[in-house]
């Protein structure tokens, strides 16, 4: 079992020839995607990563398309769609590297895009994508009052920025009064960027948001979409729902495990829609051990 956790950073191609820049946790074992959720980077999943290395995985943390370091589409395109086909090309070839399929473990939009990649591509040709599933706080149906509630914090000051880390770090407490506020803004200074006007921005692609091509979709058509993935996911999954989350409500995690049977179902309570922020220890311990028993089931492809 490696003891080595400090990542080394790795690029890889998405499905429209779009870099993609991961960090790598670990250097043996099963491999594992950590797919943040929207507006974040590949800095989410720091905590996590490094234990997923110390039990035996390789743990690739990635920044998805047009967020963080990896590259801002030419056409734009960030509709879930988009983020589902980078997660199928990058499954595809970690399972040519290593021989066996990718674990993934998706918050939020990251959810969505590896429910997607995984459900309709074994709809579509009886073929599996991942090895196993974790969602984090995101099911088919969710509460779209909540999902409000998190776009306009995003957009809140995605145009004007910020004049310092200081007041960005400001505006993330009072979003979060819950968590107790960072000694350091070393962290939160990895999801900005310094803009030529010497203003602080989200590290994401405005497009991102706002694009002709942008993630808030047809929200009728994206509940079908992911409703009938589900139906379609046969691999190891399981649920990670915050206990206070402002998306996913009780009856939406009962109507996923009723359209996922074999999927396991964990409760973080106190945790709201970013559950690896307000209590990793418990998220990780859970998340760890579930992939510990389903590792077993996965074996090399043949």
């Amino acid at each position: 079992m490696t003891k080595h956790v400090a990542p080394q950073t790795a690029i890889f191609t998405g499905a429209n020839g779009n870099k993609l820049v991961s960090d790598v946790f670990g250097d043996q074992g099963q491999p594992v995607m950590l797919l943040h959720g929207g507006g974040q980077t590949r800095h989410a999943w720091r905590a996590t990563a490094a234990q997923l290395a110390r039990r035996g995985w390789i743990a690739y943390a990635i920044d998805q398309r047009g967020h963080g370091d990896s590259e801002w589409v030419a056409d734009g395109g960030y509709q879930f769609p988009h983020f589902a086909s980078d997660v199928k090309a990058l499954a595809d070839e970690l399972t040519r590297q290593h021989g066996i399929r990718p674990a993934a473990i998706g918050a939020s939009m990251g959810g969505i895009a590896s429910m997607l990649a995984e459900g309709e591509t074994f709809r579509d040709s009886g073929e599996h994508v991942l090895a196993s599933l974790v969602l984090v706080d995101i099911t088919p149906r969710v509460d779209y009052e909540g999902v409000d509630k998190v776009q306009g914090f995003m957009r809140a000051h995605a145009k004007e920025g910020f004049a310092t880390i200081e007041e960005a770090a400001d505006a993330v407490a009072e979003y979060l009064p819950h968590r107790p506020r960072p000694k350091s803004t070393e962290g939160l200074k990895k999801n900005l960027r310094l803009g030529a006007d010497g203003r602080w921005r989200w590290h994401w692609d405005p497009r991102f948001m706002e694009g002709r091509k942008s993630f808030d979709p047809d929200r009728k058509r994206l509940e079908a979409s992911m409703l009938d993935a589900a139906r379609n996911i046969k691999v190891p999954a399981m649920l990670v729902r915050g206990g206070s989350s402002e998306l996913v409500q009780e009856a939406h995690a009962r109507e996923f495990l009723e359209l996922v049977p074999q999927a396991e179902y964990v409760d973080v309570g106190g945790a709201r829609h970013m559950v690896a922020g307000d209590a990793n220890d418990h998220f990780a311990s859970a998340v760890v051990d579930f992939l510990d028993r389903s590792r077993s089931k996965a074996g090399p492809l043949p």
